[in-house]
């Protein structure tokens, strides 16, 4: 253990006899630990309240408050503390008692100094696993938890406020959508925000896999498909009391289909090759980028197992249906990949946002990322520039607004630019204007000036929702993007 690692960690060390407790001590604080010393259970547990400490080493036998009893009553009360029991081989028996209350580890006397270290470094390594293992899971939520959704367009707040009503529940729910519209990322916002969120989310994908294999890994097996091996669990004992994210759900054989309707009935399978009935608690959120009632209509699907799995069905826009949602994206990828490959870019050249509106996106939000991935590497400086972008995308005259006549004047086409980009970005001034390059105020002036004419007015009042009206900043790193 680095000596910078022993001066930040607490050592209480409780043990009845006086020459036990210094030798502790001196021991101890020489190797450059922060070391107290009580003579009871009692004082140890007011020790312990007062300033906290990392480990605990207490002998079981203690006046007053005995040691297993130390034990139970830190837990109960949560204090975080590591105990390592103290006994000779009369206690044992005892120790063993303390450790099922909660300690973690057993000294049996006499032990050498050597020996404590080497207990020590045990339990605080499984301390520092725990840890980080925690800071671990708070990223996860933090990432696919459903406030973290870029996007503010109309058609993906109606999906998060429905998946954030059903989340809660224990209903299975079934995710359309075209590929790429973040169906997966969807499914483990969905975990995140459930009161299942402690337990395991896995996923399968039913697409890709013979019959054989299939099964094995959604259900074990008693032996391996190949008739070797000892018994293995599938993916639904493993995420028993959690959530199975069952991916391209329209691609399950037959057989398996009949399966896995009676999973979601009575929560009951068995492996392949076994008889034994095995019972799970999991939640099902199945997804396909197919449509499952015309499967059901060819006699592909079964249609009972398409009744329970659509009880929440959510059909997830692309992209090209949320163009209010690209500046935002594109904010969040170019923070992501910048962290990502160690770049600098602050954002795009006026102009190639439009460009980025224009077009639509056949691969939705996954293809959108990987654009910017591209430029953001490719970029030479602090801008993405046309150079970085798909040819698909960087045409030439691409900046070029449809629709302008030849010969329409300056402030036709300044008309046209303006009432066109508030429509992508539905309406919010801010994102119109950064896009524009020109402030909202201005925006807010020429829309005023529209208004006075009978042939656009209509248009630009409907498309304008006022400065700071669905004002957003960029995007940032632990957001989910989709």
């Amino acid at each position: 253990m680095a000596a910078e690692q022993r001066e930040a960690t607490r050592i209480l060390v409780v043990a009845g006899q006086t020459e036990a407790r210094t030798g502790l001590r001196d021991r101890l604080d020489a190797h450059g630990f922060a070391v107290s010393v009580v003579a009871d259970g009692r004082d140890a547990l007011a020790e312990l309240r007062r300033q906290g400490a990392d480990v605990v080493l207490s002998d079981v036998c203690l006046p007053g408050l005995d040691g297993v009893t130390l034990v139970r009553r830190a837990r109960e009360e949560g204090l975080a503390a590591l105990f390592v029991m103290m006994t000779d081989a009369s206690g044992v028996e005892a120790a063993v008692e303390a450790m099922r209350a909660g300690a973690e580890n057993l000294l049996i006397r006499p032990f050498g100094f050597s020996t404590l270290q080497v207990v020590l470094d045990k339990v605080l390594d499984k301390r520092r696993i725990a840890r980080e293992a925690e800071t671990l899971r708070d990223r996860v939520r933090e990432r696919y938890h459903l406030d973290a959704i870029v996007g503010e367009s109309t058609a993906l707040q109606a999906v998060v406020d429905v998946i954030r009503r059903a989340a809660s529940t224990e209903a299975a729910i079934l995710l359309l959508g075209e590929a790429g519209t973040g169906k997966e990322l969807v499914a483990q916002a969905i975990h995140q925000t459930a009161p299942r969120r402690e337990e395991p989310f896995l996923k399968v994908s039913c697409a890709g896999l013979s019959e054989v294999l299939l099964e094995s890994a959604l259900f074990g097996h008693e032996g391996s498909p190949g008739g070797a091996g000892g018994p293995r669990e599938g993916r639904f004992e493993l995420a028993h009391r959690g959530t199975l994210f069952l991916d391209e759900i329209g691609e399950l054989p037959p057989s398996l289909q009949m399966k896995l309707f009676r999973v979601l009935e009575q929560g009951e399978f068995e492996r392949a090759g076994g008889t034994r009935t095995h019972k799970v608690d999991v939640r099902i959120v199945a997804a396909s980028n197919h449509d499952l009632a015309a499967q059901v209509a060819a006699g592909r699907f079964r249609e009972d197992l398409y009744a329970r799995l659509n009880t929440i069905a959510v059909t997830l826009p692309p992209l090209r249906a949320r163009k209010a949602d690209i500046p935002l994206l594109v904010s969040h990828f170019i923070q992501k990949f910048n962290q990502a490959h160690g770049k600098s870019v602050r954002g795009l050249l006026p102009g190639i946002i439009n460009d980025l509106l224009r077009y639509d996106w056949p691969g939705n939000v996954r293809e959108l990322e990987n654009v910017i991935e591209r430029a953001v590497v490719l970029a030479r400086g602090q801008y993405l520039t046309p150079e970085g972008l798909p040819p698909a995308l960087s045409r030439p005259g691409s900046a070029c607004l449809g629709g302008v006549l030849p010969g329409a004047t300056l402030r036709d086409i300044e008309r046209e630019a303006i009432l066109r980009t508030l429509q992508a970005v539905e309406g919010r001034t801010p994102l119109a204007a950064a896009m524009l390059g020109i402030s909202p105020r201005k925006i807010q002036y020429r829309l005023k000036e529209y208004a006075g004419d009978d042939r656009h007015g209509g248009e630009a009042v409907q498309h304008s929702r006022g400065i700071g009206d669905g004002d957003s900043g960029p995007g940032v790193p632990h957001r989910t993007a989709f």
